[in-house]
């Protein structure tokens, strides 16, 4: 059976995606801090209920690895948070906060997990960034640059591991409709309601981006445009943005 690791598994993006390749006949080792929440994904679930931040997490999640017999065949870094605050209020412990789950946690649980990986070639890493990964918005400073950070670091790595049998992709979600994000003014009106996505339509593009090959997958389509919009219009962009 494949087995698969997916954090930020508890909600959201993450359950989604553990149901999915749950449904697809994965076993699915799920990180998050819920025990509660990764225990409802079922029996075929492994619950690992773990801070990603924790030094001794890595370790955590790669024994509960190879206690499933270590053929690891899709590892998908989910787990992010977002602390909205201009870096003037939330300076640099806003950004390094940030940093510690959304770009240093997924660099570390790599790491730990990579030599299983390579072991289990063909495999594939799915880091999930976001739009804010290729364009920043006032109040998301720290978002915007963990994101940054991640997308860079994932383009790099997936040339890196090509040689090695690993494929590297990531998905760069718009706004997506969760728990601690609804987004219910978008969703209302005719005219906004194509920025918001289903949890479950992420869990498809990380899919694809995974075990189906693709490098980069944005959700909806529509946002692939708005990085080529900065660098075509860029004063356009900074108006728009309120700058």
């Amino acid at each position: 059976m494949k087995l698969a690791v997916v954090t930020g598994a508890s909600s959201g993006i993450g359950a989604a995606t553990a149901r999915l390749l749950l449904d697809q006949g994965w076993r699915v080792i799920a990180v998050a801090r819920r025990t509660d929440r990764l225990e409802a994904l079922g029996d075929r679930a492994v619950a690992v209920p773990v801070d990603l931040t924790d030094p001794e997490a890595p370790a955590r999640v790669r024994a509960a690895v190879e206690a499933e017999g270590g053929a690891l065949g899709l590892l998908v870094n989910n787990a992010g948070a977002e602390w909205r605050s201009t870096f003037g209020d939330g300076g640099y412990a806003n950004v390094r906060q940030t940093m510690d789950v959304n770009f240093d946690a997924v660099v570390r649980l790599t790491e730990a997990l990579l030599p299983l990986l390579r072991a289990s070639a063909p495999s594939s890493i799915v880091n999930v960034s976001s739009v804010a990964g290729r364009i920043a918005r006032p109040t998301n400073s720290a978002y915007a640059a963990s994101k940054f950070a991640l997308a860079g670091w994932t383009e790099a790595v997936s040339v890196e591991e090509q040689r090695n049998g690993v494929h590297v992709g990531q998905v760069l979600p718009g706004f997506v409709s969760t728990e601690g994000f609804p987004h219910k003014r978008l969703k209302q009106s005719l005219r906004t309601r194509w920025l918001v996505s289903e949890p479950d339509k992420v869990a498809r593009a990380i899919l694809a981006a995974g075990p189906g090959g693709r490098h980069e997958v944005y959700v909806s389509r529509p946002y692939l445009f708005v990085p080529k919009l900065r660098h075509l219009f860029p004063r356009l962009t900074r108006r728009a943005l309120g700058g």
